[in-house]
C-alpha cells in the first residue's frame, strides 16, 4: 500500500487562505503518513500518535479518525505481508470501522472522504472480489460525492488536482467493470485536465481499453 495512498490530498480541496491552511489537520500528519506508507515505521508511528493525541482530546474529530484508521490499515498491510493474520485481521477491521465512522461524522468533508477513498482504492487491489468489490464501490461513492461537492469551484482547481480525482474515478469504475462510467471520466481527464500527469494513461485506455502498468514510483499525486 504505497502508490495511491500518496494521492495529493490537499489538491482536491477548495482553495483556502493561509490562515485556514495552517489549521488543516492533514498538514499535521500526511507527510509522516506518506513516509510510513512507503515503509518508514517510525514516521507511521508518529502520524498515528498525532492522531491519537487529537482523539484523546476530541474522540469525534473526523479527520483524526480517518487518518488514524488509514494508519491502522497500513499496519495491517505490513502484518499481512509477514503472514501474521492474527495481528493484521483485527487492525484491518478496526481501520475500516474508524474510517467509516469518520464519514458518518463528516459526510460532506473532502478531508475525510478523500483519504478513505484513496486508501480503499489501493487496499482492494489484492483482495478477493467478494471482499474488495464492496469496499471499492464505497470508495467510488466517496469520490463521486467529492466531485459533487467541488462542482461549484471545480473549474478553478489546477489540472493536476482535477486530473487526479477524475482519473481515480475512471480507474475505479474500470476495475468494477463499468466501462461506460470509466470512459466518461477518462474523457473528462482529457477535456477538463489537459495538462494533467494522467493524460497519457487516459489516452491509452481510450484507445485500447486497458491501462499501462505502473512502475510503482510515479507521482499519482505524491505531493506533500
Amino acid at each position: 500500500m504505497t502508490m495511491l495512498l500518496m494521492f495529493v490530498l490537499s489538491l482536491f480541496f477548495a482553495p483556502e487562505p493561509p490562515a485556514a491552511k495552517a489549521q488543516r489537520f492533514d498538514y499535521l500528519v500526511r507527510a509522516d503518513f506518506f513516509a510510513g506508507a512507503a515503509g518508514d515505521q517510525a514516521r507511521l508511528d508518529k502520524a498515528i500518535d498525532r492522531c491519537e493525541q487529537e482523539l484523546a482530546a476530541n474522540p469525534k474529530h473526523p479527520e483524526a479518525l480517518v487518518w488514524h484508521g488509514a494508519g491502522l490499515l497500513v499496519r495491517a498491510s505490513v502484518a499481512f505481508q509477514k503472514g501474521d493474520m492474527a495481528t493484521g485481521g483485527p487492525l484491518f477491521q478496526r481501520g475500516l470501522a474508524e474510517m467509516a465512522d469518520a464519514v458518518t461524522l463528516a459526510p460532506d468533508h473532502p478531508g475525510v472522504l478523500i483519504p478513505r477513498a484513496a486508501v480503499l482504492i489501493e487496499a482492494t487491489k489484492n483482495m478477493p472480489p467478494d471482499v474488495g468489490r464492496p469496499l471499492l464501490e464505497s470508495a467510488m461513492q466517496n469520490y463521486e460525492h467529492v466531485l459533487d461537492i467541488q462542482a461549484p469551484y471545480f473549474s478553478t482547481l489546477g489540472d493536476h488536482a482535477k486530473g487526479e480525482l477524475l482519473f481515480g474515478l475512471a480507474e475505479g469504475w474500470n476495475r468494477l467493470g463499468d466501462k461506460e462510467k470509466a470512459r466518461r471520466y477518462f474523457d473528462r481527464v482529457l477535456s477538463d485536465a489537459p495538462t494533467s500527469g494522467q493524460i497519457a494513461k487516459a489516452r491509452e485506455w481510450m484507445a485500447t481499453g486497458t491501462l499501462p502498468k505502473s512502475n510503482g514510483t510515479s507521482c499519482v499525486g505524491c505531493h506533500k
